[in-house]
């Protein structure tokens, strides 16, 4: 009889929301994050954005779990006092040309039943008069969370519940049985071996890394990483007033763009931008070289910030699926059976809007143990 019916790897907010909601009707759950505490990568580093489900291809899981998983964390903030606010959000158009794209985004939005609001020049003035636009689409839906908070409640209810969390505890190996699956583990330095009857694959980063100790071919598999550094300025504290909400110009490439953040403290941020990093290397530093890029990106929306007004805060790293230059992928999410892996599920790729997509994700992974 294998050690736990279910091991979960990757104590980011996705592997949380899976042990939180797992843990209410399965016993012997254990969750394994190799740092010290759970959500020190992908998850703590990000704009703490609930997405309304705009942007992503109707039909994909991006689309229909960030649409689900909107509703039910404004719920799950409301009724267990998560911070989060609905901050809404406008998507600018900076000249006459990009005013035709969001004739676009509207409609992409409206598949995926979300309803924007084109504002002119004048009415987005009057929501915002400090920014530069030629008209926006207005989002009512888009808020900001504490994702922190949300990560707290996830791992409190998740023992609560009976789940086991081990932090600096990571996987190295991992060996098929007949019936279970043999998980090689490290804790600073000490090797060992637990079994498991299900596993679950959230290792974010480093996910298609544990799909290959499976014996999942990764480049065949089309499971390869990528990893996208984002970094973010912060706003002099004197010019942190000029925006109300968030705003975001037209997506240009592989991200959504330079936009405005507002975050708990009432700083205003402007992030991520979009650097594909070589050798897979985990650098979060904020190079003081990119003041003056972001300075000219910044100015697309906010004409009044000039490059002093500009401090190095945050990065995160995400982990894309696309190369650079390539158009956008969906998440993978999926049970490997059909690779002889009965029991082995990989999420591979949950980059934004995995936050938002959480609680819904959760409840997709509990239908694929049926």
């Amino acid at each position: 009889m294998p050690d736990f019916k279910i091991i979960i790897i990757g104590g980011g907010v996705v592997g949380l929301a899976i042990a939180h909601r797992l843990s209410k009707k399965h016993h012997h759950i254990l969750l394994l994050e190799k740092h010290e505490r759970w959500g020190m990568e992908t998850s703590s580093r990000n704009s703490e954005v609930i997405h309304a489900g705009i942007y992503y291809r109707h039909g994909s899981l991006k689309a229909a779990f960030c649409v689900q998983g909107r509703e039910e964390l404004c719920v799950l903030c409301s009724q267990n006092n998560i911070p989060y606010r609905n901050i809404t959000k406008i998507i600018s158009a900076a000249n006459e040309t990009e005013l035709t794209k969001l004739e676009s985004i509207q409609q992409n939005a409206a598949h995926n039943g979300v309803k924007l609001e084109f504002l002119d020049k004048a009415a987005t003035l009057k929501l915002e008069p400090n920014i530069r636009t030629f008209g926006s689409l207005y989002s009512p839906l888009t808020g900001v969370i504490s994702v922190h908070g949300l990560m707290e409640y996830y791992y409190r209810t998740a023992l609560a519940q009976g789940a086991m969390v081990h932090m600096r505890c990571e996987v190295v190996g991992i060996e098929k049985g007949q019936s279970d699956y043999e998980v090689m583990i490290d804790e600073e330095g000490t090797r060992s071996a637990i079994t498991g009857e299900i596993i679950v694959n959230a290792a974010g980063l480093c996910s298609d890394t544990i799909a290959g100790m499976a014996g999942i071919d990764v480049d065949q598999a089309g499971y390869r990483l990528n990893y996208v550094k984002g970094s973010y300025f912060a706003v002099t504290s004197s010019k942190s007033k000029l925006l109300s909400r968030l705003v975001y110009p037209v997506p240009q490439n592989e991200g959504l763009g330079v936009h405005a953040l507002l975050d708990w403290n009432g700083r205003l941020k402007f992030g991520p931008d979009v650097e594909y990093l070589q050798n897979r290397v985990q650098d979060y530093t904020v190079a003081e070289t990119k003041r003056h890029i972001f300075g000219d990106a910044v100015r697309r929306i906010l004409p009044a910030i000039a490059d002093d007004d500009l401090t190095p805060d945050q990065s995160g790293i995400r982990p894309k699926l696309q190369k650079k230059g390539e158009p956008e992928k969906d998440f993978i999410i999926v049970h490997e059976k059909e690779r002889g892996l009965s029991g082995f599920i990989n999420l591979i790729g949950i980059e934004s809007p995995g936050l938002t997509s959480s609680p819904a994700i959760a409840r997709y992974i509990e239908t694929l143990l049926i």
